[in-house]
């Protein structure tokens, strides 16, 4: 038995290890700075005072916090909702067979595979407020309308999607949903799969329409991927950077800054690393809150269906 245990022990360690380098070091290390007065001058004297809580005091009483908090909610929410919804709609419908069904999932897939600061520099020529696609095509219907009713709904302007304070969060989160869309697709399309055909030829024997066939038999049996799917979607949005980054820089005036660009602008912009580890620790501690959540569903899920 000892023997087993060793064995076992050894198949653990490299695991263990990689754990504890890449992920518990960097932690422990970010905690610990957040407690100290960490500037740039930090790393050429080694001097860096404890300072205790200040530096989360200094973050939660930042005018910047709640208004960058409640750009992280918008984000996150709105992202999530726009993002599974789709991505559902789009799952149920390829479990339709027809041509070039397998073709069209696969292209379907290209935003997911792109890096992300491609996807950016590609939204950020579609929101270009003079030359881009996007305001090209509604001037276009615009003055369609104004030949028709005699109004120009845009006044003959493009949207400023990207310097308007206003418009700067919905279109960062735009680009967001095209780009986690492929994600959930996949994901809930292969939750599909494992849904039992018989269930939905026999529910159709008994004359239920295809909103009663995805209330009672879709939506319940495919639960456990919706739960997988937000989770996993969750944590990603909360850390997304790359296309806020691309697209605004968290501009104009602070409109589309989150949690993840704040920290950053704190850390790397202002060089105040304390700080900027506190913001990043409070994100972690809202994903660590909502995974606590998430594991508690589901076990009480399992002892429900055990019983």
């Amino acid at each position: 038995m000892p023997s087993h245990r060793l064995r076992g022990a050894l198949f653990l360690a490299p695991l263990v290890l990689y754990i504890a380098v890449f992920f518990g070091y960097p932690l422990a290390t970010n905690v610990g700075m957040s407690f100290r007065e960490y500037t740039a001058a930090s790393f050429y004297t080694g001097e860096a005072p404890f300072t205790g809580l200040d530096n989360y005091a200094r973050l939660l009483g930042d005018p910047l916090f709640a208004k960058t908090l409640g750009n992280t909610v918008l984000f996150t929410v709105g992202s999530l909702a726009f993002q599974f919804g789709i991505g559902l709609a789009l799952a149920v419908f390829f479990q339709r067979r027809f041509p070039l069904n397998g073709v069209l999932r696969s292209l379907l897939l290209v935003p997911w595979l792109l890096p992300l600061v491609v996807s950016g520099t590609v939204w950020r020529w579609i929101y270009d407020q003079e030359y881009g696609v996007l305001n090209q095509a509604l001037l276009g219907l615009s003055g369609a309308v104004e030949r028709l009713t005699g109004w120009a709904p845009l006044g003959g302007e493009g949207i400023a999607w990207l310097s308007s304070t206003d418009m700067a969060l919905t279109s960062v989160v735009i680009a967001n949903v095209w780009v986690g869309i492929p994600f959930n697709m996949v994901i809930l399309y292969g939750g599909l799969q494992n849904i039992p055909r018989h269930l939905y030829e026999a529910a159709e024997l008994d004359g239920a329409g295809p909103w009663q066939r995805f209330r009672h038999i879709t939506w319940p049996l495919l639960r456990p991927v919706t739960a997988v799917v937000l989770m996993l979607g969750l944590v990603y949005t909360l850390k997304v950077f790359d296309v806020i980054m691309v697209l605004t820089n968290g501009g104009p005036a602070n409109a589309s800054h989150t949690l993840t660009t704040w920290s950053y602008q704190i850390s790397f912009t202002e060089l105040d690393f304390g700080t900027g580890a506190a913001a990043g620790n409070v994100l972690i501690l809202i994903a660590l809150v909502f995974a606590l959540v998430y594991l508690r569903s589901g076990r009480t899920a399992d002892e429900g269906g055990a019983r």
